[in-house]
């Protein structure tokens, strides 16, 4: 018998038709059969000529793999489409133009993270937290900006996963020290530049109008490895937000970013803050910030954007303690709560999204009788 919902998980194929997050679609899929949802994944790809069916993988739970029909549309969808490359971002274009009308979806698309640090800074609140950023406009600027800041990053506008991040930082001697990770998350290792040689050395990068400048927060630790928190704020089974967790996360040595994916550690939040602070009042009291910069960023998003679903909140907390809004991720991912042991939380966090579904398609069933 099938299930009386059905969740579409929207994907995108990489290399040889491997989907990027299938480990986490086979919970879904486990976890959505318990609660009456079938859970199938596509992809622009898999959709039939005739327009209206797709060719889905579902995850047969009694053969323990994964299977493929032809079915209609799912009538809600989950966007876990990460498009790397120019030609996915087409494909999903070209597939969002033609079937958005006739489709409904857990959460709208955000903007990238130049015109979202825009529309943030408009919450005065949320604003007091975001760091100075700026358009990339020339090597002139971005020394001026640097010289002001000491430290900053150049980061791709609609990058993700630590991808294209550049971090210059002053010295106390002359000139500064220039690392970070390329296209492929390749680590660039530190290398000394001085001001009239920084022009030539990102002029390969192709920087104009692709990237932002922004001011750096002092995010080493004692052993030189940078690092930063993930906070992962979802919908609840009632319509509302919840913070599911915030866990941190630490990057392997010479490195300027903390994901997962480029080899960062996960640390349970509590631990990283009280080695760092060594006070639990302090700790408490960074928590209590960053748990209400959370939820307000959340509120502020759907109040812009329309209708989420959940939302990654990228944290940092400087040497005083202060809380800083770093980057907000539409499609976040749940892996640090499974790799610091937190089990209760990795599990909501994957269950989260399927009972915030479920009410929705209750809602939309009653309102039919």
């Amino acid at each position: 018998m099938n299930p009386p919902y059905q969740l579409g998980v929207l994907a995108m194929y990489l290399e040889e038709r491997k989907l990027e997050e299938l480990s986490f679609f086979r919970k879904l899929s486990i976890y959505g059969q318990k609660m009456g949802i079938e859970v199938l994944v596509f992809t622009p790809d898999d959709i039939h000529a005739s327009k209206s069916r797709i060719q889905a993988l579902y995850y047969n739970t009694a053969a323990r793999k994964w299977q493929r029909k032809w079915t209609y549309f799912p009538e809600l969808i989950y966007d876990r489409c990460r498009y790397h490359g120019m030609e996915n971002y087409r494909k999903i274009s070209r597939f969002r133009s033609q079937y958005n009308r006739r489709l409904k979806y857990l959460s709208n698309p955000l903007a990238n993270k130049w015109s979202m640090h825009q529309i943030l800074s408009e919450n005065e609140e949320i604003a007091s937290h975001l760091p100075a950023t700026v358009r990339y406009n020339g090597s002139k600027e971005l020394i001026q900006f640097l010289k002001k800041y000491q430290r900053i990053y150049l980061k791709p506008r609609s990058g993700t996963g630590g991808r294209g991040i550049i971090r210059l930082q002053m010295t106390h001697g002359s000139g500064f020290l220039m690392q970070g990770r390329d296209q492929n998350r390749h680590i660039i290792r530190p290398q000394r530049v001085y001001e009239m040689q920084i022009s030539a050395k990102l002029s390969t990068w192709k920087l104009n109008d692709r990237y932002i400048v922004q001011q750096g927060i002092p995010l080493s630790l004692k052993d030189g490895r940078v690092h930063d928190f993930r906070m992962l704020v979802q919908k609840n089974g009632k319509g509302e937000w919840e913070i599911t967790g915030c866990a941190g996360r630490v990057g392997p040595r010479n490195s300027v970013t903390s994901n997962l994916h480029g080899g960062g550690t996960a640390v349970p939040m509590d631990t990283l803050l009280l080695l760092r602070f060594e006070n639990q009042a302090k700790v408490e009291e960074i928590k209590e910030e960053a748990y209400k910069l959370g939820m307000n960023v959340a509120e502020f998003i759907e109040k812009k954007f329309g209708q989420q679903v959940e939302i990654g909140i990228d944290l940092a907390i400087d040497p005083k303690g202060k809380v800083w809004l770093l980057e907000v991720n539409p499609k976040p991912s749940r892996e640090v709560f499974h790799k610091i042991g937190e089990t209760e939380t990795y599990r909501k966090a994957i269950t989260r999204p399927l009972e915030y579904a479920s009410w929705l398609m209750k809602r939309k069933k009653s309102k039919k009788e």
